[in-house]
């Protein structure tokens, strides 16, 4: 098992994290503490999972959940822009990292519930 924070959707998480902290920075107040803090929360949630299903015998409820957020993130990440709280490029790059992470969650998803194939040793 790798350790978590050398995984590359944890990187990706990270990175989104610091995308979105710039992109909060810069809300007017009012909309920083409504849809700024959420979109931050749900990032830091999303790296807890990232950990917890690294740890997980059973990762699928812990990539579904972070599936979930994610989709959280992009809505509130749309709502953003569409309020021109956040510039088109700036979405573009939290889009981009949120596809990122979605594809290798979904990835590590269905790899984790594939059944495992006998390695060396006796099948008999």
């Amino acid at each position: 098992m790798a350790l978590h924070t050398q995984l590359p959707i944890y990187r990706a998480a990270y990175t989104l994290l610091d995308v979105v902290t710039d992109l909060v920075k810069n809300m007017p107040r009012d909309f920083k503490r409504s849809i700024g803090e959420k979109i931050s929360a749900e990032c830091i949630e999303i790296m807890v999972l990232v950990f917890r299903a690294n740890v997980a015998t059973d990762k699928s409820p812990h990539l579904n959940e972070l599936i979930e957020r994610l989709q959280v993130i992009e809505l509130l990440l749309r709502l953003g822009m569409d309020k021109r709280l956040i510039a088109r490029p700036a979405y573009a790059g939290a889009i981009e990292q949120t596809t990122s992470i979605g594809k290798q969650a979904n990835g590590w998803k269905n790899a984790a519930s594939r059944p495992h194939r006998g390695g060396q040793g006796f099948h008999g």
